[in-house]
């Protein structure tokens, strides 16, 4: 047998087993939970890029984003072109460091998720985005039986991405899916400020 026919036949049997794997899959009753979590960078990304997913459907989305500010992102900038189908709420006052004042940082997050809780339940969105809402536990801003018990309550339609670092055990045992970054390499740590159109 040459290579290119032992090559297909292993082919052959890697696809049977997939395609036996994808009629036995169940069609999920509700929208799913996803974390992405982990010391690198991408997670926000990753949110987005699964936001770009669902627009492409004709889906409605909603964001809630629990620290990063006001600041001008290209994210930002992009999705506000889709004003129609999706519904952002910058909420945070920036990075904790900055804010420093644990009172204030733990209003504004239980407000955050205030809003969250209201477009989870409200049954209006596809996709909704908990942005950075892993900081925000993780630092005691929001308890984490209130977030589960929100995702909980989240209508059935509606599937839901926490993004952040340290993401809380229970949260990731919830979740249907749960992707850590690990960071490699990074620009910053050789020096470089953070590139528009990269960064943010």
């Amino acid at each position: 047998m040459t290579d290119a026919q032992t090559h297909t036949e292993k082919m052959k049997v890697q696809q049977a087993a997939h395609r036996k794997r994808v009629s036995e899959a169940a069609v999920p009753g509700r929208g799913l939970v996803l974390v992405y979590t982990g010391d690198g960078k991408g997670k926000s990304s990753s949110a987005f890029g699964v936001i770009v997913r669902a627009l492409g459907w004709g889906q409605k989305v909603g964001v809630v984003q629990f620290i990063k500010g006001k600041w001008k992102t290209g994210e930002r900038q992009f999705f506000s072109r889709f004003e129609d189908q999706i519904h952002w709420r910058t909420m945070g006052e920036g990075f904790t460091w900055d804010t420093q004042d644990l009172e204030r940082d733990t209003a504004v997050a239980e407000a955050a998720f205030d809003k969250a809780r209201d477009m989870l339940a409200s049954g209006d969105y596809d996709l909704v985005v908990l942005d950075e809402i892993n900081i925000a536990l993780r630092y005691g801003y929001l308890s984490e039986a209130n977030v589960l018990e929100g995702l909980e309550a989240r209508s059935g339609r509606t599937s839901v991405i926490l993004t952040g670092r340290d993401a809380r055990p229970r949260i990731c045992e919830y979740a249907d899916l749960v992707s850590e970054m690990r960071p490699i390499k990074h620009p910053f740590d050789a020096g470089i400020k953070a590139v528009r159109g990269i960064d943010y």
